[in-house]
Parts: structure tokens; C-alpha cells; sequence
């Protein structure tokens, strides 16, 4: 019989607190079950146990010995006999051994009553729901039994409900008498009809259901690409009404909204560096720094918060200082600040309750990462409204760049004091600097006071003093309660722009975060279950992000474009590491999406835009790891479409980059008049540094956090691709999700072109240097194959011995997927040019949360 206990440890990628994995290690049927795909929802009820056999009498023992000391650490849900200690069960809710849902603990008893319900969406291949009874220990837990349901039960859509027997690795009840009493029904995709009508179908649209912030009517979104845009820099586009699309310029409108607050300047980052200059390049450009002007405006009475991550490797005691290896300058922000009256609250990241070894692992890997700034604007009437910007734009060192993405002619000039490339392991001296492009976008409207409430939640939670932090100043008093001054309006009075008018957006704030980082969730857990807050171990989670995810790709019918800095996921569908946790869905809706289209006979087609590799020293072990999971679920998702292709007979005629391809981008500068090829710093004639300044040429840095869906729906955030970013208890995350009411598929006859349309062929335009007409219908193939030839064309140029000036960036992300969809390396080019390093990635050692 295998061991019941059960630890959530790093070599199974698992987290106490969010969904992790479960393994159940014993069989929950006597029969060999039929292994089928759930792809839809799970509407489960988990409503009670009975008589479940007390975990406890190990601590109730030494409890005696040590005069009636009890061992257990967990807050009371229900009323109990103080002199009884006993089990503290909680049920885990399992699908191929990813966990769906889990219920909250209720202390010291031996017939819970939950009556907890779960609506989740699934797409995993299992044979059964798991639905496993632990008992809760401070340090990890204990199995008490299982139940399975088979797959093959649900697949007709009729409920299963009932009491069930708990067993236990004899395949016998736990304890005679041991039961749990629970509902579940599956409601595949094709009968859930809010997936079939297109994003923001029609009036009634309620927005993403399941999430913490509504659905937010009458505002206005603007969209951006890189931190600076010059005039004429990108192709002249119109959308609808024949308007001439406007390209924003992000950091200059930053700089302008804090030049012009009254009230309130409340930023977040990740990391937030005095030093940067936002406005470059044009006849504006002043040498005052960010630090400068967040200082004036204090000065002016203005509130300025800086709600910094706290990177611990960073630190400033007794005059010993380290920069930190994230390099994010948070101590040298703070000390800068110091003697301001601009208040700087260095936030780290927390794990609350739970085991030292968590808590460590928390605090040490994990990061605040949300990126927004917040300020007072003008609305009219002598009156202030919130206005937020959210996105993948961090106010720091290395961010400032424009759609040239210049390597080399800057350097001097623009980029003389901002020299960013971490991927070099010697001097950076005549290197190419590391081009960085980014998403990011303002709100107006009702969904910036959403952002807002974001800030205070997280501010209240971070100045809360604790253990030596008590005996200092507290900074909860600094937030200003806006609803106390008369000039700022509230979330109801602000002026909206009506339905009619086609320039309103329709915006929902989504995050990824939970009660360690927030102040206001719910103290009991049956209340934040009505606040669409999942239960974590001692924890509530606001997962939003990846729900938003999975809702718009579901929910498209056209075609999907993706840029984010990773791409990974669903492992539990993966060939090998299928217990790695990486268990977000992302990845496996989008192939199943595409495989669906298939079987109806439908063009729909994903770009998907990643960096070359990840931010780092290519050939080291984190770096390949990362490259190693991407590879894996590259292959997972060409395994899906090819097989789909061979289920309806289409594999001769179609190839499954026919419906899904993966992109990077990449500059190369020719040596003009006045460029050097200063070759100072380069130690050998083949390191890293002298190939990349010899051949001039380097990955333009994806750091996007987006994706649009049908040219008519957006999200932009800080959130990445990958487990970090999405399961809500490691990385603090925010984005938006936005559509204009007018310029939908089922607003519109035609397909969309409205805001979302002219920001998506702008991006193009950026990295192909044109826009074509078959740009316009992206799902077609016509589109699909001419884009790739491009970005194909690109790439040898990119590779070529001879270095020429390149027009477009867009490059085939470097990997050969054969017709039947196999991922390989490409021939006579395994590794990346010049730094080397496996494209493929490697895996050696164990598994751990830091690169998932």
C-alpha cells in the first residue's frame, strides 16, 4: 500500500496554497477506466462528509504528554468541543492529476459540512474526478481517502450526485461509515452558449463571468505599443468611419498625467527607478528624471505613493549595500526619496501562513509584479476623475524604446545613460543594447477606480506593520480617502460616454493575486466564495487573469494573437513532467480551439509572438529550463492539431502550421557613416559579446503581456504566459479586458475594425514593416502563409554571413515543426546565433517552481 501522506513539495512544482497537483497513490476503482477529453465546465457541489476517522490521535497523544498542548494551527470555521482534537478536513478536486478546486478547512471535525460550489473550466484527457479528503497539518497534510467519478459517466451531461464512500489504499472506506456527499455535472464546450456568440455579444453581455471586478460600460481605453512612438514611424492605417488611427505615445502621456495631477500620484511596479527619463526624442525632452518630477509634484501637495516590489537580494544595512540580481533598484529609489515627502513602500513578497520552507520559497522567487500608475485628471466642471495605466511597461532602466528598436546608433545619444542587456556574462563594452518592446494602455472611466481600489487593497496590506516593522512610523494613514473630498468624483458620478457613441469601451479589471498581498478579502471563506474568490490553503486567491484567458479564447471565432515574454503551460498534457504544475490552461484551449475549428471546417488561425529566449545568459540552467517547457508545450499543441487534421482526413492537404505558428523578433543594423565597430571590451574573438557586435544583430526583448481575439477584444496586463503569472499565489498580477461595443462581430456585419483592429495591424506594421491587404483577414490562409514566408525571409536575413539593414523584425521563431507537427531543432542551427545556448532548451536536475 502506498504511503497517505502526502507533501506538496517542490519536486512536484506544487503549491500548498494554490491549485497545484494532486497525486491520489492508490487506485479509486477496481476497473481499468476509459481515458476521455473534458472540454467544457464542471458544475460540482461539495457538500458534506461524515464520519471520517480522526487523523489527529498522534497529537492528541503527545497533547496528553505535554499537558493538553494542542499542535494545531488553523482558524475555527465551525463551532467544536475544546477538549476534542480530532481531523481538520478539506476536499481537493482533481483531473489527471492537475487540481480544479479545493474546498476550505473546517477545524476539529468529523462531519464537515462545506456545501461548496465550484463552476470550473476543464480541458484535460483523465479517466476520473478525483475528489480527495485531507486532513490540514501546519506543515503539509494528510490524505484521509478519495472518490473517484468516472469520466466516462459525465460524458453524457446527466448529474451525477449522491454519497459516496470514502476509500483508502485498500480500496476499502477509510473508516465504516466514511462518506462524502457531492454533485457534478460536465457541460461540454458546444453547450455553453456564451462561447459561441463572440466577445461582448450584443447588450446583454455581462463580461467575464466568475471574477472579482464587473464589467465596466462607458469608458475609454487608449492603446499602446513601446514606450515611445516617433510621428510617421508607423504606417498610416484607418479604421472604421475611415478615421486615421492614432498611435500613442505611452511614456510622454504618463509624464503629461503626473505633470498634471492635483491629488493623487499612486504608483505600482516591479521595479520603479528615480533615474528614468520618460520623455526623449522629441521638443519636449528635458533632462528632468522621473525622481524630479514625482519630488515637484509632492511639493505641490500632491500624494505620491510608491509601491515598490522588494527584491531581496537587494539590500542597504549599516552602509553595506548589493544592487540585487533582478537589478531593479528599489534601495537606490528608496534612499533617493528618503527625505521627500514622497512616501516609498519597498513591498515584499509574502507567503502569510504556511510552512518555513513556503514561506522562504515565497519570499525568495516569487515577486510583485504589477505595473500601473495612477493619478487625478481633469473632468470637467472644476472636477478631478481616476485615470490608470496598466500594461507590461515597468518605469525603469532598459524600457524606453520605439518600433525602430535601435541596437547600436543610440547608445550615445538616447540610450547613453540606459544601457540594458543582461544576456552577456563579461563587460558589456561595444555590445548591442537589448531592444525592448512592450504593451501597455490607459483606462478612463469607471474600471481606473477598479485599478484604484487595487492599490489601496495592496497598500493597506503592505503598511501593516509586523514583528520589528510595529516600532516604526506607519504609512496606512497616507491613502487619501477620495470619497471625503468633493472635487474627486466617484465611481457613480463619473461622467460615462453613452452607449450610442461608438468610441465607448466596455472594461473589466482582472488580477492574479491573493489575501497575503491584499487588505479587504473576506474573512470567512463562505463569503468569498460570493466574491469569486478561490480557496487556497489559509489563503483566498483572485485567479481573474487566467479565467479572462480561457473565457476570450473560448469564446473566439476568427483567430487568436498572442505577445507575451513566456508561453507555457497545461503540463498536465505534456509527453513527460506531466507533474511539473504548470497547470494553467492557456496553452491547451488554444489547440483545442484550433482543433475544434478543424472538425467544423472552419479557418481560425493563432500567432503567438515569445522572445527568442528568455532574459538571461542563454547556456544557464534557468534559461534552458524555460526554453525546455516552452518546447514542451509547442509539441503538446502541434500534437492536438495534426491529430485533428488525421481524424477528418486533411493531413495531405493542410500542415498544422497551416492553423498555429510561433514568432520572434529580431533587428540587425548595417554600419552606417559615423557607426563604430568598436571592439573594446571583447576579450576573444568568439565569446558571446564579439559575435553579437561583429554581426550585428540581437533579439528585439518581447516584455508584451497581451493578446487580442477577433480584432474586436484585448487584454493587457502584467501577467505572463506561465504558472508565475496565473495561478494567483505567486507572482502579483493585474491586467484589463476591453471591447467597443460597436465594433464587434455581432455589432457589425463585417469583421471589426475599430480601436482593437487598428492597434493589432499597427503592431504588424511594427514588426513586418508594412501592412498588406491579407493582413486584414487574419484567420485566412492566405494571411497564415504569407505572414510566415516573411517572417521566414526575415530570419535568413537575420542569419545571413553578410549584415544588412533590416525593414521588418518579425521572425520565424527558430524550430522545424514537420507536417505530422513534430517540434525539432532547425538544421545546422540548434543553437541561437552568437550566444548560443540549445533553442530547444535542456532539463537536468530536479523540478522546481522558479522557471514554471
Amino acid at each position: 500500500m502506498a504511503s497517505t501522506l502526502f507533501h506538496e513539495t517542490l519536486s512536484f512544482g506544487g503549491s500548498s496554497h494554490g491549485q497545484g497537483q494532486q497525486v491520489v497513490p492508490f487506485k479509486t476503482s477496481k476497473e481499468s477506466l476509459e481515458v476521455v477529453l473534458l472540454h467544457g465546465n464542471l458544475d460540482i457541489w461539495v457538500k458534506e462528509a461524515n464520519n471520517l476517522p480522526n487523523m489527529d490521535m498522534f497529537h492528541k497523544k503527545l497533547g496528553d504528554v505535554f499537558g493538553k498542548f494542542s499542535l494545531k494551527v488553523s482558524s475555527k470555521i465551525e463551532d467544536h468541543m475544546p477538549h476534542k482534537i480530532t481531523s481538520d478536513p478539506y476536499v481537493t478536486i482533481s483531473v489527471a492529476g492537475a487540481v480544479i478546486g479545493r474546498t476550505f478547512v473546517i477545524s476539529n471535525s468529523e462531519n464537515p459540512v462545506w456545501m461548496q460550489h465550484f463552476n470550473v473550466p476543464v480541458a484535460h484527457y483523465a479517466s476520473e474526478v478525483h475528489f480527495v479528503v485531507k486532513d490540514s497539518d501546519v506543515v503539509g497534510s494528510q490524505i484521509i481517502g478519495a472518490v473517484g467519478i468516472p469520466v466516462k459517466q459525465l460524458c453524457s451531461g446527466t448529474k451525477v450526485e449522491g454519497t459516496f464512500p470514502i476509500l483508502n489504499g485498500n480500496g476499502k472506506p477509510c473508516k465504516p461509515g466514511a462518506v462524502l456527499t457531492l454533485s457534478i455535472q460536465y457541460i461540454p464546450i458546444e453547450k455553453v452558449e456564451l462561447y459561441h456568440r463572440g466577445l461582448g455579444s450584443g447588450p446583454d453581455y455581462h463580461g467575464v463571468p466568475g471574477t472579482y471586478f464587473p464589467l465596466r460600460k462607458g469608458g475609454k481605453v487608449t492603446l499602446y505599443q513601446d514606450a515611445h512612438v516617433h510621428d510617421g514611424s508607423l504606417p498610416n492605417l484607418k479604421v472604421d468611419g475611415n478615421v486615421p488611427y492614432e498611435h500613442g505615445s505611452c511614456w510622454q502621456d504618463i509624464c503629461n498625467a503626473i505633470g498634471q495631477a492635483r491629488r493623487l500620484i499612486y504608483i505600482t511596479g516591479w521595479s520603479v527607478y528615480h533615474n528614468v527619463r520618460l520623455v526623449r526624442e522629441t521638443d519636449k525632452a528635458t533632462n528632468a528624471t522621473l525622481g524630479d518630477l514625482l519630488k515637484t509634484k509632492s511639493q505641490e501637495g500632491v500624494r505620491v505613493l510608491l509601491l515598490v516590489w522588494d527584491d531581496p537580494t537587494s539590500r542597504s544595512i549599516l552602509g553595506y549595500k548589493t544592487e540585487g540580481i533582478m537589478q531593479t533598484n528599489d534601495e537606490e529609489t528608496r534612499r533617493f526619496f528618503k527625505h521627500s515627502s514622497v512616501q516609498v513602500l519597498l513591498c515584499p513578497r509574502s507567503a502569510g501562513k504556511g510552512s518555513w520552507a513556503k514561506k522562504q520559497e515565497t519570499g525568495t522567487i516569487y515577486t510583485h509584479h504589477q505595473k500601473t500608475v495612477i493619478v487625478d485628471a481633469d473632468a470637467g466642471n472644476n472636477k478631478r476623475k481616476i485615470t490608470a495605466f496598466v500594461g507590461g511597461l515597468d518605469l525603469c532602466k532598459g524600457r524606453y524604446d520605439t518600433p525602430n528598436h535601435p541596437l547600436f546608433r543610440t547608445k550615445e545619444t538616447v540610450h547613453k545613460d540606459d544601457f540594458h542587456n543582461p544576456c552577456f556574462t563579461e563587460s558589456n563594452a561595444g555590445c548591442p543594447r537589448e531592444p525592448w518592446h512592450d504593451l501597455h494602455c490607459k483606462i478612463d472611466g469607471p474600471a481606473a477606480y477598479d485599478v484604484f481600489t487595487n492599490f489601496e487593497e495592496r497598500w493597506l496590506k503592505a503598511s501593516k506593520p509586523h514583528g520589528l516593522q510595529k516600532l516604526k512610523s506607519s504609512h496606512d494613514d497616507a491613502l487619501l480617502k477620495i470619497e471625503r473630498i468633493p472635487e474627486i468624483v466617484g465611481i457613480a458620478q463619473i461622467p460615462n460616454l453613452s452607449k450610442d457613441d461608438p468610441e465607448a469601451w466596455h472594461v473589466q479589471v482582472f488580477r492574479s493575486i491573493d489575501s497575503n498581498s491584499v487588505q479587504g478579502f473576506p474573512d470567512d471563506p463562505k463569503d468569498a466564495i460570493r466574491k469569486n474568490l478561490v480557496c487556497g490553503k489559509n489563503v483566498l486567491i483572485d485567479m481573474s487573469i487566467h479565467t479572462a484567458y480561457v473565457n476570450a479564447i473560448r469564446a473566439a471565432q476568427r483567430f487568436i494573437y498572442v505577445e507575451n515574454q513566456y508561453f507555457l503551460g497545461s503540463s498536465y498534457n505534456w509527453d513527460s513532467y506531466k507533474d511539473l504544475g504548470a497547470n494553467n490552461l492557456i496553452p491547451i484551449e488554444i489547440a483545442l480551439k484550433i482543433a475544434n475549428k478543424i472538425r467544423s471546417n472552419e479557418r481560425f488561425s493563432a500567432y503567438i509572438l515569445i522572445p527568442m529566449w528568455p532574459e538571461g545568459v542563454t547556456t544557464s540552467t534557468a534559461i534552458q529550463r524555460i526554453l525546455f517547457w516552452q518546447h514542451e508545450t509547442m509539441q503538446m499543441m502541434y500534437d492536438i492539431i495534426y491529430k485533428a487534421l488525421v481524424e477528418v482526413g486533411l493531413e495531405n492537404k493542410y500542415e498544422p502550421q497551416d492553423f498555429l505558428n510561433f514568432f520572434c523578433l529580431g533587428n540587425r543594423e548595417a554600419v552606417h557613416g559615423g557607426d563604430s565597430l568598436d571592439a573594446k571590451g571583447s576579450s576573444a574573438p568568439n565569446t558571446p559579446q564579439a559575435l553579437a557586435q561583429k554581426n550585428r544583430r540581437f533579439m528585439i526583448y518581447i516584455h508584451s503581456k497581451g493578446m487580442i481575439v477577433d480584432d474586436e477584444y484585448i487584454i493587457i496586463g502584467s501577467a505572463n504566459i506561465n504558472q508565475r503569472s496565473m495561478e494567483g499565489t505567486r507572482d502579483t498580477e493585474i491586467a484589463m479586458g476591453a471591447y467597443q461595443p460597436h465594433h464587434t462581430c455581432s455589432g457589425k456585419r463585417h469583421n471589426p475594425h475599430g480601436q482593437v483592429y487598428g492597434y493589432r495591424m499597427s503592431l504588424w506594421g511594427e514588426h513586418i514593416g508594412a501592412v498588406e491587404e491579407s493582413f486584414k483577414q487574419p484567420e485566412s490562409l492566405e494571411c497564415v502563409r504569407r505572414v510566415r514566408y516573411l517572417s521566414e525571409h526575415n530570419w535568413k536575413q537575420y542569419t545571413a554571413d553578410e549584415v544588412t539593414e533590416m525593414k521588418g523584425h518579425l521572425l520565424k521563431y527558430p524550430v522545424e515543426v514537420d507536417r505530422m507537427g513534430k517540434v525539432k531543432p532547425l538544421p545546422g542551427c540548434e543553437t541561437f546565433p552568437d550566444v548560443g545556448g540549445k533553442i530547444v532548451g535542456s532539463f537536468t536536475a530536479i523540478q522546481e517552481n522558479l522557471t514554471i
